[in-house]
């Protein structure tokens, strides 16, 4: 028997050694260590065998059966890598032609525009700040004159947090403006001040085309001596004009104002841009104006962005009121200040033509790759 399992060892050792392909190989594979294998057949008629005999029998075909699975792994892997090297030289390979391409992300519209919006105010030597979107009541209202029992909360239904109230500051609400981080910064770094603040605000909005629950402010500040609305109006008209692209240094405009308490003449900004300021009121200014743009969508014929008026809402402004810079720690009868805040929201859609706000948080990959 011994010289039988040598005998099937050379043989089997030799076939696999000239198997050229993995299907040979499998079939010298089977010959001898399948189910009916000869090596196979071998082993299981050991039981046979004398009793003395058995232990180096059983050794003897343990060894043999190593060997020829080491020389099956060694032949299949030159197998392996031979059919490599032929589909290798096989194949044409033109390497100077450009890789695949990858699609790759990029900023969001509206990330587009804060970022411009923040480089221009950097410009003009105001800060850039930020708060916390889930505000106290204290700075969200009571800071900026907007009392418990003040009609205009009834304006801003807002999103409230379950916690219990703090004796001070309220409950928790999701900011309804920007405006909270005025107070903040005064508190902490008193007058003069000159910063702005982009960032979401929420509000409980019926959605439509120009309304959402979720959108984006930016809120300025400016606080000193001898402040009034003038150099608010002039900081406005520069912010325009640098936005929507009139060259830096053009002939200024020249001021007309209407003698009423109506809205004053539109101003041009720029070609086929035209802006209003009226009176408006906001508790934490006095007095308080509102900013019109002509709508750069339906160019003043009106549509459903602009309710059919030809005009939009920008921005309201005002001078800060003595109230609110009491609650900064800052003195009234040194200082004077004033405010602004717009919906950068509303901007995105007349800087790109965007006929509903909806689709700026939609996740629509179709409408951001225009951009």
């Amino acid at each position: 028997m011994q010289e039988l399992l040598g005998k099937i060892k050379t043989q089997a050792l030799a076939e696999i050694e000239k198997a050229a392909s993995a299907e040979a190989l499998y079939q010298v594979q089977v010959k001898y260590l399948g189910r009916k294998g000869e090596l196979t057949l071998l082993m299981q008629g050991i039981a046979d065998l004398p009793k003395e005999e058995k232990p180096a029998m059983g050794r003897m075909c343990n060894e043999i059966k190593q060997a020829l699975e080491e020389a099956f792994a060694r032949q299949q892997e030159q197998i392996d890598s031979a059919d490599i090297q032929k589909k290798l030289s096989d194949a044409w390979v033109d390497v100077t032609a450009p890789g695949a391409k990858y699609n790759i992300g990029h900023i969001h519209p509206l990330s587009q525009v804060q970022y411009e919006v923040e480089q221009i105010f950097s410009d003009m030597g105001f800060a850039i700040m930020d708060g916390p979107e889930a505000e106290s009541e204290y700075y969200n209202f009571e800071g900026l004159n907007i009392p418990s029992w003040h009609p205009a909360r009834d304006m801003q239904d807002t999103f409230f947090l379950k916690q219990t109230p703090d004796k001070k500051h309220g409950r928790l609400v999701l900011r309804t403006q920007t405006s909270p981080v005025q107070v903040r910064t005064m508190e902490k770094y008193g007058a003069p001040l000159r910063i702005i603040v982009p960032g979401r605000v929420f509000r409980n909005e019926a959605t439509d085309a120009s309304h959402e629950h979720t959108f984006s402010q930016v809120e300025g500040l400016l606080v000193d001596r001898d402040i009034s609305l003038a150099h608010l109006k002039g900081v406005m008209r520069e912010f325009l004009t640098r936005l929507f692209g009139r060259a830096h240094g053009a002939s200024a405009m020249a001021e007309r104002t209407s003698g009423s308490a109506s809205a004053s003449e539109a101003e041009p900004i720029n070609k086929g841009i035209r802006v209003r300021f009226r009176p408006g009121y906001f508790p934490f200014v006095e007095p308080g104006v509102e900013l019109d743009m002509s709508c750069l969508l339906c160019n003043e014929t009106g549509c459903r962005v602009c309710k059919h008026t030809g005009w939009l809402e920008f921005m309201g402004a005002g001078m800060v009121h003595p109230n609110v810079l009491k609650a900064g720690g800052i003195d009234s009868k040194k200082y004077q200040g004033w405010a602004f805040g717009f919906g950068l929201t509303r901007l995105v859609m007349m800087r790109y033509g965007i006929d509903d706000i909806r689709l700026l948080s939609s996740g629509d990959l179709r409408f951001l790759e225009q951009f």
